[in-house]
């Protein structure tokens, strides 16, 4: 046989070719959500025979299959959660609060999110790496039952080692400790914080760790983008900021991070627990994984949902949140994000809004982190441009904050960027808020960025150089696998 292929190796080869090309084309076209997602793939695979089928097999096959295993914690837990259901909040509460537009959207939310918009929450913004590292380690020294960490990035540098140092003390105390990296994120440095808490005790699991060959990819699929801290079931932690230096000192980037206790936390907490389960087999149900709701008074509050989106049975929540709120706002979006590609269906909703008179402003960095999705953005942004939205570079450091705020009330903030890796690929965990207050100093952070801020324009873009332009449009392409 082997004498065979060696004498009759083109014609093998053409074999192999044809064969495994006709699988993952024939497999790309009847699983693919999107046209364009579809034809891209397949023309992977025609154009680079043999080559596009493996590469298809690589990155273009979601393996993530998974039911909700731990949805709302489990039936051991009823009574916690026939409690929680106190605080519930009716779609005609929203309505006298928040008016009928946004009654629809509470709807919405029930309609297409898994968990529920609950009251007795309270949120506090924290704008700077040095406010939330702090807060996460005064959170993790007073813990006293459990706490579970997931994130995408958590660095082996003095930021990652002051968050690991204060995880293995917890341990040593008696803390029970789970902490979720993802598998890419974890090779962000070298040597991994992974083995450092291992050696130390602590429980560490990486989420989706069949990395090829062992190589950091930085844009491989279905990472955990989710970044998650819940301290003794009764303070979480959610937000845009990795654990990293890079967050801190002089010049450092931009995000945004947030605090939150009440009955929210419990579904914080389920997602997490979920991850782990997922990665690990083991079931988080006792009694120090239990939720504490501490001076949460029922009605009263905040009103938060937990937005949970992945390439499981959670695809596009986000996505088909983020329409319905396009689509009821009435006087203003203004949306701020690192990565700004989102589908033409999304920029289409954005679109219909100005057109109806809603001001629409997009902020984006005038630095990007990532050269060539800077350059895609570039190839995109007449899309919107040319319909009366607005888009502004901030100025300083790179900002990788995700904020979003409608008519001064509705706020949408977590991890998710606006691009197709968080809006399909990803797992994202993201905050629904209905708070005049939070808008507004969310608002205020907004207004800050924008007084230093350039407003590109339509003819800023035409006056670019045609080489420029070209090489935007080109990066624009490969937009949804960027």
């Amino acid at each position: 046989m082997l004498e065979l292929i060696q004498i009759y190796w083109a014609e093998t080869l053409a074999v192999l070719s044809v064969v495994f090309g006709t699988v993952a084309a024939t497999h790309a076209a009847m699983t693919k959500r999107e046209v364009r997602s579809a034809l891209g793939w397949v023309g992977v695979i025609i154009l680079s025979p043999l080559v596009g089928a493996m590469i298809y097999a690589v990155a273009g096959i979601n393996r993530i299959r998974r039911a909700t295993l731990i949805s709302r914690r489990a039936l051991e837990l009823d009574e916690i959660w026939r409690s929680l259901s106190l605080y519930g909040v009716s779609r005609e509460t929203v309505v006298a609060q928040f008016g009928g537009r946004f009654g629809q959207m509470k709807l919405l939310g029930d309609t297409v999110c898994r968990h529920p918009l609950s009251s007795g929450n309270r949120i506090s913004m924290l704008t700077t790496g040095e406010q939330t590292f702090d807060a996460m380690c005064e959170a993790i020294e007073a813990a006293q039952s459990s706490i579970i960490l997931e994130t995408y990035i958590f660095d082996r540098d003095a930021v990652g080692l002051r968050i690991a140092d204060c995880l293995i003390a917890a341990h040593r105390r008696g803390v029970a400790v789970r902490v979720i990296v993802d598998a890419v994120g974890a090779r962000y440095s070298v040597p991994s914080i992974i083995g450092y808490l291992e050696q130390a005790g602590v429980s560490v699991a990486t989420f989706n760790g069949q990395v090829i060959m062992g190589l950091r990819l930085p844009y491989a699929n279905l990472r955990t983008h989710r970044k998650i801290m819940v301290v003794d079931g009764t303070v979480g932690f959610v937000g845009g900021m990795n654990i990293r230096a890079a967050f801190v000192g002089t010049d450092a980037a931009r995000d945004t991070h947030f605090r939150v206790t009440g009955p929210v936390v419990a579904d914080i907490l389920a997602v997490a627990a979920e991850d782990w389960h997922f990665e690990t087999g083991e079931v988080l149900l006792g009694p120090e994984w239990r939720v504490q709701l501490k001076d949460a008074v029922p009605g009263a509050g905040t009103a938060i949902r937990a937005v949970v989106s992945g390439p499981d049975a959670h695809i596009e929540t986000n996505h088909r949140l983020l329409l319905g709120a396009f689509s009821v706002a009435e006087h203003s979006i203004r949306i701020v994000s690192p990565y700004f590609l989102p589908d033409t269906t999304f920029i289409a909703a954005l679109n219909t809004a100005a057109r109806r008179g809603v001001q629409v402003d997009v902020i984006v960095p005038s630095q990007n982190n990532l050269a060539i999705v800077a350059r895609a953005m570039m190839g995109q942004f007449d899309q919107i441009l040319r319909e009366g939205c607005r888009v502004h570079l901030s100025a300083g450091p790179f900002d990788h904050s995700k904020l979003m705020v409608i008519d001064r009330q509705w706020c949408f903030i977590g991890s998710s960027n606006l691009d197709a890796r968080s809006l399909r690929l990803n797992f994202e965990i993201d905050l629904e808020v209905y708070d005049r207050g939070l808008a507004e100093r969310i608002e205020d952070r907004i207004d800050q960025s924008l007084a230093q801020a350039e407003q590109l324009t339509l003819e800023t873009l035409k006056a670019r150089s045609l080489p420029d332009r070209m090489i935007d449009r080109l990066f624009w392409l490969g937009s949804p696998y960027l």
